[in-house]
């Protein structure tokens, strides 16, 4: 696997474009994806110029662009629903995705992710999910279930939803860690709120992640808590980098500058989005939900290639605002 910094172009197609090219793979990677009874073991070249971000302070990388399942996986059990969803998995594995979060207030996100997982078991899965409940006990009893329901043993990474009753969760968070039933803990926000809470919590307390809401039209988190997680060591996942799509509204009817597509590589306004959001220095993944498979194709798109710099940032953030 390359590291973010990694580039490769063709020498042999010197003539066609970035944007022809880009289009071209992203177009075979999503029938590839959906291709009906597909050797999901083994996906063809997915990760020959995946972008990975390291987790501070540790050898372990993960991928920039990961998926969420809050709304999306909450089907229970529509036999419809859930073999669409699978295809949305398939798709991720295929194209070398890893970090999937969710959470037990996702109504039955949990259960149905767990079942799914079991119909693709040859995979690399970097698996999240949450305590979301009041009291210790109670919130054993809930994580309990969440590893079951997942259908896992350890879960990579345990996160204290919201920050709810994190006083009572934290201590039982260590003691799993320390007892190998989890191997990260953090603690999450979304929707803007309670950031003077959580930047309070970074500071006084050892987090090995931290999730919250940032995207390239709420950029709040930009002045103090992206620089505290760097300094504090703290790994960064992103919720909602599409603002549950509202930034799409901004974009409707126009097209992917030529700049962005030929030298960034988004093929799309969702991988414009999301290299935005994932290309900050403190950053190590974004978790989009979909549950479409060609979305989900698409949005795996922004882990190949390479991310834009500060100076190509600037410039999408002056594109973005003079929209």
């Amino acid at each position: 696997m390359s590291t973010s910094n990694d580039r490769r172009e063709p020498g042999s197609v010197a003539r066609v474009t970035r944007r022809e090219m880009l289009r071209a793979a992203a177009a075979s990677a999503a029938l590839v994806a959906l291709r009906p009874g597909a050797a999901w073991a083994e996906p063809a070249e997915p990760a020959a110029d995946l972008i990975l971000r390291p987790i501070p302070g540790r050898e372990e990388r993960l991928p920039v662009i990961g998926m969420g399942t809050s709304r999306t996986f909450d089907v229970a059990d529509d036999a419809a629903a859930r073999e669409k969803l699978l295809e949305v998995l398939r798709a991720f594995f295929a194209a070398g995705g890893e970090v999937i979060d969710t959470s037990p207030m996702y109504g039955t996100a949990e259960q149905v992710l767990g079942d799914l997982l079991a119909r693709v078991p040859d995979r690399r899965l970097f698996a999240a999910t949450k305590v979301w409940t009041d009291g210790r006990e109670e919130g054993i009893e809930q994580m309990d279930r969440s590893l079951r329901r997942i259908g896992l043993d350890t879960i990579d990474l345990m996160q204290i939803h919201n920050l709810r009753d994190w006083a009572n969760h934290l201590p039982t968070l260590r003691d799993w860690k320390e007892r190998g039933k989890i191997r990260y803990l953090g603690v999450t926000t979304s929707h803007g709120r309670a950031h003077d809470e959580l930047e309070r919590l970074l500071r006084e307390h050892r987090f090995d992640f931290v999730q919250l809401s940032y995207s390239i039209g709420a950029r709040a988190v930009e002045d103090r808590l992206l620089p505290l997680a760097a300094d504090r060591g703290t790994a960064v996942l992103v919720n909602r980098p599409f603002e549950r799509g509202e930034v799409f509204d901004r974009v409707k009817g126009k097209e992917v500058p030529p700049w962005a597509a030929d030298e960034l590589g988004c093929g799309s306004w969702g991988q414009f989005f999301l290299k935005f959001a994932a290309s900050h220095p403190a950053v190590t993944c974004a978790i989009p939900a979909t549950g479409n498979p060609r979305h989900m194709a698409d949005n795996m798109g922004a882990a190949r290639g390479r991310l834009p710099n500060a100076r190509e940032r600037e410039r999408m953030l002056a594109f973005w605002e003079s929209l």
